[in-house]
């Protein structure tokens, strides 16, 4: 398979890379120093380059993220909702607009969200960081409207926070409760392959429970 994973340099995108090319399968990794995610003609490139070396991709991992907020409701300072919108939901338009012909052709394509727990229950501090991780959720749910027909599937994975062992060695006494470890994710991540695509196309699959 051929596997796009965006928001890739990271110990989340590491660890997704690793899950997939140990079975032998073709990673693509993209952070911003090798393509902006905030410009649309360079990621329609990138899918074009894709589908010209490789005739496929077989499925997609957005990892692109980021988190701001303060303490309280009062305290919001937009400019974070500015942030956070071009991280969480203008990158994750423009790759889903530029891979969803591709994923339309793969037999068994996957598209792929981590969002967060703070999405269904945000915090008064957390209101610019919940309503953009909601929003990229309504905006997958609508990628997976339009792969229905189709092989492939469009789906959210909810977690609390990542856990990864650099912050396990920098605090070897904390319990991390609740917190999914980026291998773990990863494992779901493959796993989702495992299942027909009409089970888990628009689907919120809740890591924490």
């Amino acid at each position: 398979m051929i596997i796009l994973i965006t928001g890739a340099a990271g110990p989340t995108g590491q660890a997704v890379a690793h899950r997939f090319t140990k079975d032998g399968h073709t990673v693509i990794g993209v952070d911003k120093d090798d393509v902006d995610l905030l410009d649309r003609s360079a990621v329609q490139d990138l899918a074009a380059r894709i589908e010209s070396e490789h005739g496929r991709l077989d499925g997609v991992v957005h990892l692109v993220g980021g988190w701001r907020g303060g303490k309280s409701f009062a305290d919001t300072d937009l400019d974070d909702w500015t942030a956070l919108h071009d991280l969480l939901i203008r990158t994750l338009q423009h790759v889903s607009l530029a891979v969803e012909p591709l994923l339309r052709k793969s037999g068994n394509g996957r598209f792929v969200i981590v969002s967060a727990k703070a999405a269904e229950k945000p915090t008064a501090g957390g209101a610019c960081y919940a309503a953009a991780k909601a929003a990229s959720e309504a905006w997958t749910l609508s990628l997976a409207d339009a792969l229905e027909d189709t092989g492939s599937a469009a789906t959210i994975l909810v977690v609390k926070a990542l856990l990864n062992d650099a912050m396990k060695a920098a605090k070897p006494e904390a319990k991390f409760a609740g917190f999914t470890h980026v291998d773990d994710l990863a494992e779901a991540i493959a796993g989702l392959y495992e299942r027909p695509a009409h089970e888990i196309n628009g689907t919120r699959l809740d890591l924490t429970q």
